[in-house]
């Protein structure tokens, strides 16, 4: 304890203005907390990164995806605390709330509105980053893996590929989103359709919850290990890992990448893949991305039609000849390949890289960028702008709307994802990206679901809706809440009032504790 109590009497100033505290006691009794609840061999200066220390910005921008959150006008973290296991994940809980300090926890720092790192409300709030909890476990012999919080898909699919060559995982295809978020809210990708969701396949979970418990399946109950498996694990307490279960894959898969352009038809091709992709054979996925690209001196508009098959090319040509001709896929645009190379490809490295490539935690490009998303029904007559596409169908189609929170099932042909991304800093340029997003989801309006128009909660979006005060009630909360979950809203509503009824754990688009609204505590046995 002597090196903590030096560590105390250096740092007496710097806390006491970060936290504002009223007396020297105050300020030691935080700090005591901590130090209750860490190894005593703990260092603390690896754990605890104050405003004004040579380690704060770095830390604090190290994973912000999002140019849009990293400027001087975006709020900070009065602390930032870095746990090395769950007990300090625990300890940060537990003395944040008996200190009344929010907090925000960050596995990858992807959240398309930066709301596991920033606040948008004035209390000031403490930052968990997650990052050094990135350790993934493979047990072949049972076809499961445990997963921390901070570790990043690539990651895990490379983890897996490690230990064997005819196991997955259906995620996401972007390598550096971290687990904790991606699989809380749900989380497809190319193989989800054949498995569903990555929140469809979690067989366990360790988080702790607003009391400080630390928590698995068992302990924490039906109905909050329901929540958390695409409900947004922030609303509910810290996700520190996953049990997954993983999924077979052949030895060889085949890929291909078909780009048209308008004047070869792209926009009578769209329209025959949205008519086609959701009843393809489910082994087969073809998404189609619409891209503006520069060809010489002019801007011409592309579509991208992009496949994975669970087999070899001859498969794959076969289906495509019997359901897609029109498409003119040839054995030349055909590679085969091994699972973890075509996440590789997936991930837009298409030049033969080696699957290490994926635990690069570098990968991404920072760039200013806004997301929106939309499902939709029926075929939309004609698509224009930036969107990528993404075919349900399949086991999508199969698995019932409340299963899991996330609902958007049977019915659903397909998910838009509308992206805009810049470079160039400064007002002029996030005004003109954000009014285009923003129109361009306003003509797509008639196109999309409705009653309501549903959203993808991993592409968050704070156009639906916002927590102003910190307190919304459940009405105000259901302007986004419906959106992602439909009339599954309700009851992530009532866990949240049975698991966290004075909302600690809370932003601005974080689900309500029910009571809050109602003045009554649920049954603490219900099932919906």
């Amino acid at each position: 304890m002597a090196a903590f109590s030096f560590y105390l009497s250096l740092s007496v100033v710097a806390w006491l203005c970060i936290f504002s505290v009223s007396s020297l006691s105050d300020h030691e009794s935080f700090l005591r907390c901590f130090s209750s609840h860490v190894s005593p061999t703990a260092n603390l200066s690896q754990l605890l990164y104050l405003a004004d220390s040579p380690d704060y910005s770095s830390l604090l921008f190290s994973s912000i995806q999002n140019l849009r959150f990293a400027s001087s006008e975006t709020p900070k973290p009065l602390l930032i605390v870095a746990p090395a296991d769950e007990f300090q994940v625990q300890a940060s809980v537990i003395c944040c709330r008996s200190h009344g300090l929010p907090i925000r926890a960050r596995s990858g720092g992807h959240d398309y509105e930066g709301l596991s790192y920033r606040s948008e409300k004035s209390s000031s709030f403490v930052l968990l980053d997650l990052e050094k909890l990135r350790s993934v476990t493979v047990d072949v012999e049972h076809g499961v893996a445990w997963v921390e919080a901070g570790a990043t898909l690539g990651e895990l699919y490379y983890k897996v590929a490690e230990k064997s060559g005819r196991l997955g995982f259906p995620a996401g295809v972007c390598p550096t989103v971290a687990v904790g978020g991606h699989l809380s809210g749900g989380g497809f990708g190319p193989l989800s359709r054949k498995y569903g969701l990555a929140a469809d396949n979690i067989l366990d979970a360790k988080m702790v919850d607003a009391d400080g418990r630390i928590l698995v399946k068992e302990s924490m109950g039906e109905n909050l290990f329901w929540a958390i498996r695409g409900g947004g694990g922030g609303s509910f307490g810290i996700i520190i890992s996953w049990k997954v279960k993983l999924v077979p894959v052949p030895a060889t898969v085949s890929v291909f990448t078909v780009r048209r352009t308008m004047e070869q038809g792209a926009i009578e091709l769209v329209h025959r893949w949205q008519n086609t992709a959701h009843k393809l054979h489910e082994d087969l996925l073809l998404r189609v991305d619409i891209v503006h690209v520069n060809r010489g001196d002019r801007r011409v508009v592309e579509a991208a039609f992009k496949s994975l098959f669970l087999g070899h090319c001859d498969g794959l040509l076969q289906h495509m000849g019997e359901r897609f001709p029109a498409l003119g896929v040839e054995r030349n645009d055909c590679r085969e390949m091994s699972w973890i190379d075509s996440a590789v490809y997936a991930a837009g490295y298409t030049n033969g890289e080696p699957a290490e490539i994926l635990v690069n935690r570098e990968l991404q490009p920072k760039d200013f960028n806004k997301g929106k998303s939309d499902y939709v029904t029926e075929p939309i007559p004609g698509a224009t702008g930036s969107m990528h596409m993404d075919p349900w169908g399949g086991r999508m189609s199969e698995i019932s709307e409340s299963n899991i929170p996330f609902p958007h099932r049977k019915g659903n042909l397909f998910i838009i994802l509308y992206l805009s991304t810049w470079r160039d800093e400064g007002v002029a340029a996030s005004t003109k990206h954000l009014g285009w997003i923003r129109s361009m989801f306003r003509f797509m309006t008639p196109y999309v679901s409705k009653r309501p128009r549903a959203a993808y909660l991993n592409y968050r979006d704070l156009d639906l809706g916002r927590n102003e005060e910190g307190n919304a009630s459940y009405r105000k909360a259901m302007a986004w809440g419906e959106r992602y979950f439909k009339d599954n809203f309700r009851r992530l509503a009532m866990v949240k009032g049975e698991v966290d009824p004075q909302n600690f754990f809370s932003n601005e688009q974080s689900v309500p504790p029910f009571i809050a609204e109602t003045g009554e505590r649920p049954p603490i046995n219900y099932i919906l």
